[in-house]
């Protein structure tokens, strides 16, 4: 985050009409474990928990693969493109009055094997990669390096994902102008609806149409959510770059646009509703510490001022955030960050949430290492955050251990996170902290998305797009969705 100079500026105060409703009595002196809560549905879907991936009967692809080796990370590419295929031999009949053409060319390769040339350039050039090449019609992708780190770090369905995104692109040109695709069209528009297909692909998959796939509405979405984290632009570049893909956030947004809406919502993504809503810009010049801050009792004190000037118009008083260990003595404990209801105190484990917040290290990420256990800064801040909307639920008498209370939670935070953005905040959002924060959910025992006992809701999905709803929306969905 950046923090701004000034300081008596009031933000846009967020509406408390959560409702009404018991608060259940909390063990008392004890710490939880993160149980995940299943709850609601996933645009529309029931929350399933199953191990996703290749079916034990699904079909052996016919399909021409050049330099396949026929191993375990070709063997789902190869199922993904015959998926993916089938797929779009329904939809595009179905939804945009043209018939399928297979893509004419598939090429795996490894990038420490001798070189083929393949659009202009080398395998050798194409390392850590997939792509869709329009002038050869062809799919290519790095089963050598690229497949195997996405398949170790986040299983199977990555592959799917990466394949699916790239077929997208093949899409795109099949399409045309139903598309809104052309060679002036920007990189970013061609990404957000690849991404945007997926999400439509998936959706398909999760009905159970698919002959090749299961994926899970909890655990399987995780995988895809995950690996679009992964692959996402860094911090600070602009969207209006070429070759931008957008923002973890960005990503995301356009996969569950396409899994909750369809691919004919895709394909009118254009350039005027992705500037509406792109995450994706440049560092601010005064931002000097470029998207980062040192987590310390000076910086908690800022937060402390912006998150009471944030939900002032609830009409209640926000917990006083305190550095006393992240533990309530006689409640439940959520450490490093613990919303202690007997004192309406946020107690916060200060050393812990240091740690939390120092910078991403994307070597390691691409290493496949844990690297040095830091989200950067705005996932410490959102875990405060999440506990101190524990508060202000609290006080407006809303439920703190509900199904829907993890929900209501990250909805809120997502809320305070486009307050940051208004005129006057004494802090305001970097570019990549949203990104920060989609790491912090996807962690299996996320607070962000947690209710009061620190249980999170079980789907990455159902999170994700419960703070997103937030920050576009302020604190209304919240209270219309998950009251």
């Amino acid at each position: 985050m950046n923090r701004t100079g000034g300081r008596g500026a009031r933000l846009r105060a967020l509406t408390a009409t959560i409702g009404v409703f018991a608060l259940l009595a909390s063990a008392c002196g004890t710490e939880t474990q993160g149980r995940p809560l299943t709850s609601g549905d996933i645009a529309g879907l029931p929350v399933t928990h199953f191990e996703s991936g290749l079916k034990p009967d699904a079909p052996k692809p016919d399909l021409d693969v050049q330099n396949a080796d026929n191993g375990p990370e070709d063997t789902v590419a190869i199922a993904a493109i015959a998926d993916v295929s089938a797929y779009w031999a329904q939809e595009l009949p179905a939804h945009f009055s043209m018939e399928f053409e297979p893509v004419k060319k598939l090429l795996s390769y490894d990038p420490n094997e001798p070189d083929i040339e393949v659009c202009g350039a080398t395998t050798a050039d194409a390392a850590m990669n997939a792509f869709y090449c329009p002038s050869e019609d062809l799919v290519a992708w790095d089963r050598g390096m690229l497949l195997p780190l996405l398949k170790q770090r986040f299983g199977t369905m990555s592959i799917v994902t990466v394949l699916g995104h790239e077929f997208g692109h093949a899409i795109q040109y099949r399409l045309g102008d139903k598309a809104g695709v052309d060679d002036s069209t920007s990189t970013i528009v061609k990404e957000q609806q690849a991404d945007c297909f997926t999400g439509s692909y998936f959706r398909w998959m999760a009905e159970g149409k698919s002959e090749y796939f299961d994926v899970s509405t909890s655990e399987g979405l995780n995988q895809v959510l995950a690996s679009l984290f992964f692959i996402r632009d860094e911090a600070g570049q602009s969207a209006q770059e070429q070759g931008a893909h957008g923002t973890a956030f960005d990503r995301t947004y356009a996969f569950q646009l396409g899994f909750e809406d369809g691919a004919k919502e895709c394909a009118a993504i254009n350039q005027e509703n992705i500037d509406e809503r792109i995450t994706e810009v440049p560092f601010a010049p005064d931002d000097v510490g470029q998207g980062d801050v040192m987590i310390d009792e000076a910086i908690v004190a800022t937060l402390q001022e912006n998150l009471d000037q944030t939900f002032a118009g609830a009409g209640v008083e926000g917990p006083r955030i305190v550095a006393d260990g992240g533990s309530c003595p006689d409640g439940v404990s959520t450490p490093p960050a613990s919303y202690c209801a007997d004192t309406n105190t946020v107690s916060i484990d200060l050393p812990a949430l240091a740690e939390l917040g120092q910078p991403v290290d994307r070597e390691a990420e691409f290493q496949g290492e844990e690297g040095n256990g830091g989200l950067g800064d705005f996932a410490a801040f959102s875990e405060i955050a999440s506990r101190y909307v524990q508060g202000i639920q609290n006080g407006v008498g809303a439920s703190l251990d509900s199904p829907n209370a993890g929900m209501r939670t990250a909805c809120l935070v997502g809320a305070w996170a486009g307050a940051t953005n208004t005129e006057g905040s004494t802090l305001r959002l970097s570019p990549g902290d949203l990104d920060e924060a989609i790491a912090e959910l996807l962690r299996p025992h996320s607070l962000l998305a947690a209710d009061v006992n620190g249980h999170p809701v079980a789907s990455g999905f159902a999170r994700v797009e419960a703070l997103r709803q937030g920050y576009f929306g302020g604190s209304e969905p919240c209270t219309q969705n998950y009251g």
